[in-house]
């Protein structure tokens, strides 16, 4: 380099380096593409599957691995690996341990998009999919073939709210496992964000959860994680997680990150709002059922009570069959503090309304299902917000 570089080169390099030893509360924000080596030598000796150096940026940077190990821990597990979206993680999973000819089961309460995934691999793919009842419980087993590779779970049930025995299923799947040829079960842990349920102290192998729920608690962070603890598991997943290019920004994993360390307390007042509000409701002519898994009539309540330490802010109800999907449509529009939109984990209420005769081959109920996000608001004026759209029915 000459001793005085033109101005567009001495832009681009220079001299300085920050001074050592500086120290904060929150982790900093590392944006990288590009990641540098000191020598040719470092860069060939650096494995992008290791945690213990960097390679390039879709494969993490400090900020990255930090919210891996914090996610890990909150979870359990002592491995995970971010994705986009709650999606893309199941995506991860479902890529990294089916092939053709393979067999997956879901249950029939699944998470929509992973619901229709199952078909997608089933339409395009040549991997058959089954749809189970998810409180089916030790008798999965009958369900299992030969060439079984993967039986999801989700606890508890996407807008249905029932809580499958999580341990009966992975004791009967496991027991049908073969050397060589193992059956791992994965759950959908979003509902209880790894407070409310430790899937692993009940025999999961992998857990998948969407940090855009209370991890983020903004609404406004899109991002998914898969946890293990098996280290051949780990590989697989990071094998996938590596070939679909499922990178995240260091700016949502800083949003995570600092959101964190309220989570807790987050997700216990939406819980103590959510049961006050569901209680309220239970009493009402309008509503034929409360379906939340801390009430006893929700299916599954003795499950919840056994295996779960909390409930979260989400809950579903079963109107009276007396009420058409017309005017509940118009309880929902009358609604002013709710607003009207899908996920949950954020300071705002949330409310929306499903048609569960389309969703679900076991589905048996009468009434119209509205499902509430109790958010951050004080439960009273909810109560009073819910209690004025009732005269829109």
């Amino acid at each position: 380099m000459s001793d005085q570089p033109a101005f567009e080169t001495r832009v681009i390099h220079d001299e300085y380096e920050a001074p050592g030893g500086f120290a904060a509360l929150q982790v900093p924000i590392h944006h990288a593409s590009t990641v540098l080596f000191k020598n040719v030598a470092a860069m060939r000796a650096r494995n992008w599957m290791e945690k213990s150096s960097y390679t390039y940026g879709l494969h993490g940077t400090p900020t990255s691995f930090t919210l891996e190990a914090r996610v890990a821990a909150i979870e359990g597990g002592t491995h995970c690996r971010l994705a986009p979206s709650g999606l893309a993680a199941i995506a991860m999973v479902n890529f990294a341990l089916l092939k053709t000819g393979d067999d997956v089961l879901v249950p029939d309460n699944a998470y929509g998009p992973n619901r229709d995934m199952a078909r997608w691999l089933q339409q395009d793919f040549n991997i058959s999919a089954h749809f189970y009842d998810p409180m089916i419980g030790a008798g999965i087993a009958d369900l299992i073939q030969p060439n079984t590779r993967l039986v999801w779970t989700e606890a508890p049930g996407s807008v249905s709210m029932e809580v499958p025995d999580i341990p009966a299923i992975c004791a009967a799947v496991h027991a049908k496992s073969a050397p060589g040829q193992p059956i791992y079960v994965a759950i959908d842990n979003t509902w209880s964000g790894g407070i409310a349920f430790q899937s692993f102290e009940h025999g999961v192998d992998i857990v998948m959860t969407a940090l855009t729920k209370y991890q983020s608690g903004g609404s406004d962070v899109l991002m998914g994680a898969v946890v293990t603890r098996d280290d051949t598991l780990l590989h697989k997943l990071e094998m996938a997680h590596m070939r679909m290019g499922l990178g995240v920004s260091m700016d949502d994993c800083y949003l995570v990150l600092r959101s964190l360390p309220s989570m807790k307390l987050r997700f216990d007042a939406h819980d103590a709002s959510a049961r006050q509000v569901a209680q309220w409701l239970k009493g009402r002519t309008e509503i034929a059922k409360v379906l939340h898994p801390a009430f006893e009539d929700c299916p599954g309540h003795a499950i919840w009570k056994r295996d779960f330490r909390g409930a979260g802010g989400l809950f579903s109800v079963l109107f009276d069959p007396r009420y058409s999907e017309a005017q509940t449509d118009r309880f929902v529009d009358a609604l002013k503090l709710f607003k009207i939109g899908f996920s949950w984990g954020g300071a705002h209420s949330l409310c929306v309304p499903y048609r569960m005769e389309g969703m679900r081959k076991t589905w048996t109920e009468q009434g119209q299902l509205v499902r509430f996000n109790i958010g951050l608001e004080a439960p009273a004026d909810l109560i009073a917000d819910i209690e004025q759209a009732f005269a829109a029915l």
